[in-house]
């Protein structure tokens, strides 16, 4: 997620509710991180490492996770490359003026633990567990050295409902640490499509019954039912996404009515084809226009070369008012799961730098 900004940074002061950690790294720590582990690449630069990743154009959803396959196999499994890309990860936020993010992952992709591992990497003894402390280690050693606040959630993935009990585990041993919520990620959940879909569900019940709190990615590339289920099975307090529940007006009002967050990601929706490629028919146009409950986020900076100011200025092209986008940020900060006492003061900074919102 290096710092790029292609135009004057209008945002003095940032949030990000929806960044993926593995979908942050920089692409030159891939290719280092290579070197380094001596496992080969196609490419051997930045600009060719980004042709091969880089969604430059409309493609979906399931072509940015394939993008995953390239370069997770550097990072996973190494306690040092997750320490690494944990704490680079604080410095870019801190270049982009980012005061306060939380940032997801899945403790099964970063870990080699067999059979666990997803990526075709050597077995080992780097667990689910290490990766959490790994991580939860290096953010904190990150926050003081960048003076930013940095809290993390744990994903569940869609395909490997096994899994998912143990990052609900995870989440409540790890709350006091940093971890503040459980979510679920991967190519679009859609009910009644896995018979194994009910230990999801466990694990969400669980996670609330915990005080863990819930994001679910739903309604992205798939129905407006993902929603509902995020909601009604899943105990879901904020929307990966969401997009797809203007299909169900419905279950749109109700989504307006009990202000339930949409963690929007502009450029992402485009590019994965989630939203309409014409920009000025984007959802967030409406969600915008009907005071529903949004922020505005990256997603996946390493496949879509983005970072949070590419993505507010496109939201500005779309026909937002930078007032609005203000107004998104706000409403990141009152929907963000951290502490009472931070969440005071980032709002109370959020009006020392931008006024009453």
């Amino acid at each position: 997620m290096e710092s790029k900004p292609k135009r004057k940074d209008r945002f003095s002061y940032k949030i990000e509710l929806h960044v993926h950690l593995d979908g942050a790294i920089r692409p030159q720590t891939v290719l280092e991180l290579a070197r380094k582990r001596g496992q080969h690449l196609e490419t051997s630069n930045v600009e060719d490492l980004k042709a091969d990743i880089v969604l430059t154009k409309p493609s979906s959803l399931r072509k940015l996770l394939h993008s995953f396959k390239v370069f997770m196999p550097v990072v996973a499994g190494d306690r040092d490359a997750v320490k690494r890309i944990a704490y680079e990860f604080c410095e870019d936020c801190a270049k982009e003026n980012i005061r306060y993010v939380e940032v997801r992952y899945s403790p099964h992709f970063l870990s080699n633990t067999q059979p666990m591992s997803e990526f075709d990497i050597a077995p080992g003894d780097f667990s689910p567990r290490d990766v959490v402390e790994t991580v939860n280690e290096s953010l904190k050693q990150g926050q003081k050295d960048f003076d930013i606040k940095v809290n993390s959630i744990l994903c569940c993935i869609t395909h490997r409902p096994e899994w998912s009990l143990e990052v609900a585990q995870l989440c409540k041993e790890y709350k006091a640490d940093g971890v503040v919520a459980i979510d679920i990620a991967g190519e679009d959940f859609e009910p009644g499509k896995d018979p194994k879909e009910c230990l999801h569900k466990q694990a969400f019940t669980e996670a609330y019954k915990s005080g863990i709190h819930r994001t679910v990615h739903a309604g992205e590339c798939g129905p407006s039912a993902g929603v509902k289920e995020a909601l009604d099975h899943m105990y879901a307090e904020r929307i990966g996404h969401g997009y797809h529940v203007l299909e169900d007006p419905e279950l749109y009002e109700r989504v307006l009515r009990d202000k339930i967050h949409l963690e929007t990601c502009p450029i992402s929706s485009i590019r994965t084809k989630a939203c309409p490629e014409d920009i000025k028919k984007h959802p967030l146009l409406k969600f915008v226009k009907d005071a529903c409950n949004y922020s505005i986020n990256t997603d996946d900076p390493i496949i879509l070369d983005n970072n949070l100011t590419d993505d507010y200025e496109t939201a500005l092209d779309m026909g937002l008012t930078e007032d609005q986008v203000i107004t998104g940020i706000f409403n990141a900060a009152r929907s963000s799961f951290a502490s009472a006492e931070d969440k005071k003061q980032i709002l109370s900074d959020l009006v020392r730098v931008y006024g009453p919102h």
